[in-house]
């Protein structure tokens, strides 16, 4: 007999309103139930199409609590993008109030903070809570810890408030889903945003069970949680920052560090002496603090877990709201702690501590726990040993409906994979693997070289240089990214075949499992990919590295990588880089911007007006009062950009087809544009917010100034003496692109010929779809493409491609012009040394390193779309 659920998903089969066809064989189907369905202010429901009501957020020139638009912008500017100290502020006001002779915008820094704390947008106040010790305390006269009597202060802000703002942001229209779906390319099940999981999709039919809620929206709450260091040298420098984000919202826009991840709590951090720090009383007390603080923090979150709530949505429609804890991300030591197992262990299956390298156990789950706990026949001990379950505390997520732990804990490919596999793991067993099989001399020698084939590397946007090779001390994530990207050529010729392999099938892994779309090919990629680290990793057992094997619960959290994802879609939208990039924004600016003493509280009143000054910005955007060019800001970005002397480029010159002689650049210096410099232009690579597009690309706006105007005098300063007839069979190409005889057929006396000045950029600014990069809210990612001095099938050990230059009569180097427009991104090339060494001294520099060599690796791990080819 088909319950009432059944019928209705075998009915919503036919019901075209939850399935859409976007072509090129895209379908996409929607929960049948939990569709997020329009409804009125008193929610009752309306039909499709409906308009939304009318906001009533105010006029468009009401920028209250400021007088005008030039007032909030330059709030913004100095309070959130300049970070100005309080006495720069009032010396600016006073110069602004000589310069012009009347009074400025704001009399004082402190009249400045008064407007920004009244602003209504994004205004929601913290809050706190104090906890203390009620256990067992010391008899007999034994003196009590101090840790015992202290009060420990939780400070939050209502998560309910915080995830409404985000569901109301008109900012991410387009980029959230009402409501769980199942994507389809041609047949093939695509997992994208985590609602394209199964997750989703199960917890929509669970929710659905209760008639009250068809046709709710579900909004996941995403977690997240890490404890971070702001200083070294004084005082307290340990913060516990709690975030959340809707889960809703496109892998994309939480990559992309804007408003859908918020700081809503600071948990308490309990310390004590060495004498009683590793005391079991002690540890017991500081995961019960924990978990009771998650849990009375969301506790305004569990009755809309059950019992809809009306929300405005970032569209402007109501919808009924159902929320849910979502996917937690957390690194491994907090993974532990979340779960409540104990360390070493897998927090997701129950596989032994001793054998992860084994097979995968059963799913953990509260369920599998309480019939343990339940059963009267083990102990705590017991639990702890055999099962590696801590038995008396329980997960906060068993306060809250449909929601596990062990389920919810999100892949993690920062500290899993690259600084854990890749960094901690093999990087430092290959090192042992060379130090076991050489002499020492010989040994350093060879680790010496890899660090010189590491420091060689070309330069590229977006890519960390290492002058020194591994030598240093402090690694953070995007070290380890960075290393990753030059490891595996600096390594091929040193190391055992099988261990190159190794690494490549590892970097292989990381860069299937970044993807933003990962469909079902892709799927049994990353499984067969896995297979083959794990078989090649076998050489560090074999040379006596690992000898007991690979029982290591950061390794073995990639066993469980496929299944997450079918269950979370792609795992970048969930990886803890995404909170620690937070931690600059929330933790470690307002950190630096306090006095140090009791820092906290200033910390949380930075967070807030930087809030509300965002909020506003969302919300005057969205009501127009924000186009066009404000005056003051327009001034004081100018006064600004004026402190740098940076030069531009001139005016480009029109290329005129029916001229014999054609003119490139300007003949009057004096015509010169003095545009002001683009911000962007001072950065390699990072997030674009164009709409999405194919590609952009378009010359830097400085052009060299220390290079010769003549074309002829040009080619001997550059050394480049067929840069002229080059050049000429280039313009011929451009003017006469319909000829049917190539440029290089054409007599030189028959070439246009260059007269006039030429201008030379050294870059060119290119902007692209690749949202697996750092990208903005569309999926763009803007990379610098720069000018240096100057196969048939992958290498076999590396998998890399390798490419050598073409090569005319006599070893004269094949060259052409080419327009800007065929460029579509930069290529990285790594030189090939092979089992030989680079010679010590000299070094070979990384800005010559293209002329050093003969052939060189493509860094697929760097060009992601060559990677993907």
């Amino acid at each position: 007999m088909l319950s009432d659920l059944d019928m209705f998903h075998g009915q919503a089969q036919q019901h075209e309103s939850i399935f859409e066809d976007s072509g090129a064989g895209l379908h996409t189907e929607r929960h049948p139930i939990l569709d997020g369905t329009l409804c009125d202010m008193d929610g009752d429901d309306l039909e499709p199409g409906s308009q939304p009501p009318l906001s009533e957020d105010g006029t468009k020139d009401d920028y209250s609590p400021f007088a005008n638009r030039a007032e909030f912008e330059l709030a913004e500017l100095l309070y959130v993008e300049e970070e100005m100290s309080a006495g720069k502020i009032d010396r600016l006001l006073n110069l602004l109030a000589a310069l012009y002779d009347e009074p400025p915008p704001f009399a004082s820094h402190q009249e400045m903070y008064s407007l920004i704390d009244l602003i209504k947008q994004g205004e929601i106040p913290w809050n706190s809570f104090s906890i203390m010790y009620d256990g067992v305390r010391p008899q007999d006269g034994q003196p009590t810890p101090p840790w015992m009597d202290e009060k420990y202060e939780v400070w939050f802000r209502d998560p309910l408030q915080v995830l409404e703002n985000q569901i109301s942001n008109p900012e991410f229209k387009d980029m959230m889903d009402f409501s769980p779906k199942r994507v389809y390319h041609k047949g093939e099940h695509r997992y994208e945003d985590l609602m394209s999981g199964n997750w989703a999709w199960d917890q929509a039919d669970e929710i659905a069970k209760d008639e009250s809620t068809h046709g709710a929206m579900f909004a996941p709450v995403i977690l997240g949680s890490d404890k971070t260091t702001v200083s070294v040298a004084t005082g307290q420098n340990d913060f516990y920052p709690l975030y959340a984000s809707l889960g809703n919202v496109h892998n994309s826009v939480r990559r992309a560090h804007r408003n859908a991840v918020s700081l809503i709590g600071f948990l308490s951090i309990p310390k004590t002496s060495k004498e009683y720090a590793e005391k079991a009383d002690f540890r017991k007390f500081r995961r019960q603090l924990f978990h009771s603080s998650l849990e009375h923090i969301l506790s305004s979150l569990c009755p809309h877990m059950t019992t809809p709530r009306i929300t405005r949505c970032c569209d402007g429609h109501f919808r009924r709201v159902i929320y849910g804890l979502g996917p937690y991300i957390a690194d491994y030591p907090e993974q532990a702690l979340l779960a409540c197992i104990v360390q070493n262990w897998c927090p997701k299956c129950t596989a032994p501590y001793d054998d992860l390298d084994g097979e995968v156990g059963g799913s953990r789950a509260h369920i599998h726990t309480n019939t343990l706990l339940s059963s009267g026949t083990i102990t705590l001990q017991e639990l702890w040993d055999d099962y590696g379950i801590v038995g008396d505390l329980l997960p906060f997520t068993t306060a809250f409906p449909r929601a596990d732990i062990h389920e919810l804990l999100s892949p993690d490919l920062l500290h899993q994979i690259i600084k854990g596999t890749f960094k901690d793991h093999i990087v430092d067993w290959v090192e042992q693997c060379i130090k076991a099989a050489h002499p020492k001399a010989q040994a350093d020698r060879i680790l010496a070289d890899i660090d010189r084939r590491i420091a060689a590397v070309p330069s590229f946007p977006g890519l960390r240089h290492f002058h020194e090779g591994r030598g240093f001390k402090q690694w953070t994530g995007d070290d380890s990214k960075g290393l990753m990207k030059v490891y595996l050529p600096a390594i091929a010729g040193h190391v055992p075949p099988e261990m190159v392999k190794a690494v490549a099938a590892l970097i292989d892994l990381c860069y299937l499992v970044r993807q933003n779309v990962i469909d079902e090919k892709a799927l049994a990629q990353i499984k067969s990919t896995l297979d083959r680290f794990h078989q090649y990793r076998e050489i560090f057992r074999e040379l006596g590295i690992r000898p007991d094997g690979f029982s290591l619960p950061r390794q073995h959290s990639l066993s469980h990588y496929v299944f997450s994802i079918t269950q979370f879609g792609a795992p970048n939208g969930l990886c803890s880089s995404i909170t620690e990039s937070k931690h600059v924004k929330a933790v470690k600016k307002p950190y630096r911007r306090s006095s140090r003493n009791k820092p906290l509280g200033q910390m949380l009143v930075t967070n807030q007006r930087v809030d509300k000054i965002a909020a506003a910005r969302t919300d005057f955007t969205a009501r127009g009062m924000l186009n066009g060019a404000s005056s003051t800001a327009n001034l004081l970005s100018s006064l600004h950009s004026n402190l740098s002397s940076h030069e531009t480029r001139p005016e480009p010159t029109t290329l005129q087809p029916a001229q014999p002689v054609v003119n490139l650049g300007s003949s009057d210096p004096s015509h010169e544009d003095h545009t002001t410099v683009d911000e962007r232009e001072r950065h390699d690579a990072g997030p674009e917010d164009d709409p999405e597009a194919d590609a952009e690309i378009s010359l830097a706006k400085t052009y060299m100034r220390n290079l010769p105007r003549d074309i002829y005098e040009l080619a001997h300063k550059i050394k480049q003496p067929d840069l002229p007839l080059l050049a000429r069979r280039f313009l011929y190409g451009v003017l006469n692109h319909n000829s049917p005889t190539p440029a290089a057929a054409v007599p030189i006396d028959n070439l246009p010929d260059i007269t006039e000045k030429v201008y030379v950029y050294n870059s060119a600014r290119v902007v692209y779809y690749a949202p697996s990069d750092v990208s903005g809210l569309r999926g763009m990612h803007r990379e610098r493409i720069r000018s240096v001095r100057s196969c048939d099938t992958p290498d076999d050990e590396t998998g890399m491609w390798i490419v050598e230059p073409d090569y005319l009569a006599r070893q004269k180097r094949s060259l052409e012009v080419v327009h800007l427009d065929t460029i579509l991104r930069g290529a990285h090339l790594i030189g090939v040394a092979g089992p030989h060494f680079l010679p010590s001294n000299p070094k070979v520099e990384f800005s010559m390193a293209l002329d050093s060599f003969k052939s060189f690796y493509v860094n697929n791990a760097q060009n992601e779309k060559l990677w993907k080819l």
